[in-house]
């Protein structure tokens, strides 16, 4: 891993440079230009909301509070996911040229949805002023819960764009994927109700989703430590922040051993 760390600050300021340059052009052609970054979150929490409280006819404490946050982690994973697929196609121009890690491609993604996530989280500072939530110690938890969040992310990210340059329909399946672990995570629902202590969803799977599915645990947590001043469950944060580093490393290195065979095939 010293190779990464070495490369990593040898190409520190063109992953920075992409990303400001990709943030741009993202917004030249708007209108509304980087207003969107907050109208979306915001559009989108309101579709939530009316399923939530209309159609499902379930109520709630802070529930437009509840669904932001999981948005904003929700977004942030699976962006990152279907950005990386493609690529190293996507970059053909640049990487057949001159080279440059496939993982800093990467992390300039990262990069960039992590700029629109802090944006979201202004959102969701605003919210909890006006629904007067305190800061708590426990907002500390962050802090480990998006460093695990970066690290698990990271990981799938590098696997995936590796097998996306070899297997054509990936991107189709990550898509599947991708819906399903959405209804799975409890994005814009509980999976247990705090008022009840009930499970939405059945038993023992409501236990197993809030634990093995890393996104409705991190949204959880998140929730747990911003609006309900809880503590999270630090011992399924350790094994999924382990896990992640696994993960990372394992992705980095399946990068360096076949990225000079993917000019070849893209």
């Amino acid at each position: 891993m010293s190779k990464f760390f070495k490369d990593m600050k040898k190409f520190r300021k063109y992953i920075g440079f992409s990303a400001k340059s990709s943030l741009k052009s993202e917004v030249a052609g708007s209108y509304l230009g980087w207003i969107w970054w907050i109208l979306e979150p915001l559009l989108f929490m309101m579709v939530y909301w009316f399923i939530y409280t209309v159609i499902f006819r379930r109520t709630g404490e802070y529930i437009t509070l509840y669904i932001l946050i999981g948005l904003t982690l929700w977004n942030f994973f699976s962006k990152n996911l279907t950005s990386s697929v493609r690529i190293v196609a996507a970059n053909k121009a640049t990487v057949a040229k001159v080279y440059i890690p496939k993982y800093a491609l990467i992390m300039s993604i990262m990069l960039q949805n992590g700029f629109k996530m802090a944006i979201s989280f202004l959102i969701i500072v605003a919210f909890m002023i006006y629904y007067k939530v305190q800061l708590t110690i426990y907002v500390l938890w962050l802090i480990p819960i998006f460093i695990t969040l970066f690290l698990v992310s990271f990981g799938l990210n590098c696997i995936i764009a590796h097998f996306g340059v070899f297997v054509e329909d990936l991107r189709n399946v990550i898509n599947v994927v991708l819906r399903v672990m959405f209804y799975m995570s409890g994005v814009f629902y509980e999976l247990v109700s705090r008022g009840t202590g009930k499970s939405v969803i059945p038993e023992p799977f409501a236990t197993l989703l809030s634990k093995c599915n890393p996104m409705a645990f991190l949204m959880t947590s998140t929730r747990n430590c911003l609006i309900y001043s809880s503590n999270v469950g630090y011992k399924v944060l350790a094994a999924w922040f382990v896990l992640g580093i696994l993960l990372a490393i394992g992705g980095v290195k399946l990068i360096y051993k076949y990225e000079n065979s993917y000019i070849k095939v893209i």
